[in-house]
């Protein structure tokens, strides 16, 4: 299974109600997926960058899973589906990156130079 991480955007003037049964509804749609739900936080309520479905705030939640790629089609479809949430956003978390040694470029001789000697050879 790979790691994912989703993050997604709830209208700001929704209830404790509403924002209980989307998180649990997030954590269901990965759980029947056979997915493992690492994390789930909730980042509260900020600013959007630019007003999106005629909203300047939204309230941000954050969630770490395990699973395959069916999961995340089902996960976003749901999520496009709920009038709840304005925008959402899922990423594939890669392993740590691998550091790759830099190679020594060798020194590029004088091609100026080599070309006026030969174009005064030309002449």
């Amino acid at each position: 299974m790979r790691k994912y991480e989703t993050i997604f955007i709830a209208q700001p003037e929704l209830g404790e109600e509403d924002l209980k049964g989307l998180t649990e509804k997030v954590q269901e749609v990965i759980t029947s997926m056979k997915g493992e739900c690492t994390r789930l936080e909730d980042w509260g309520i900020r600013k959007l960058a630019y007003p999106v479905k005629k909203c300047f705030r939204g309230r941000y939640f954050y969630v770490n899973f395990a699973g395959n790629a069916a999961l995340i089609a089902e996960l976003e479809r749901r999520l496009r589906l709920d009038d709840k949430v304005i925008r959402y956003q899922s990423v594939k978390l890669e392993k740590e990156a691998e550091v790759v040694p830099v190679v020594e470029e060798k020194p590029v001789q004088d091609a100026p130079a080599e070309e006026a000697a030969e174009s005064a050879t030309e002449e």
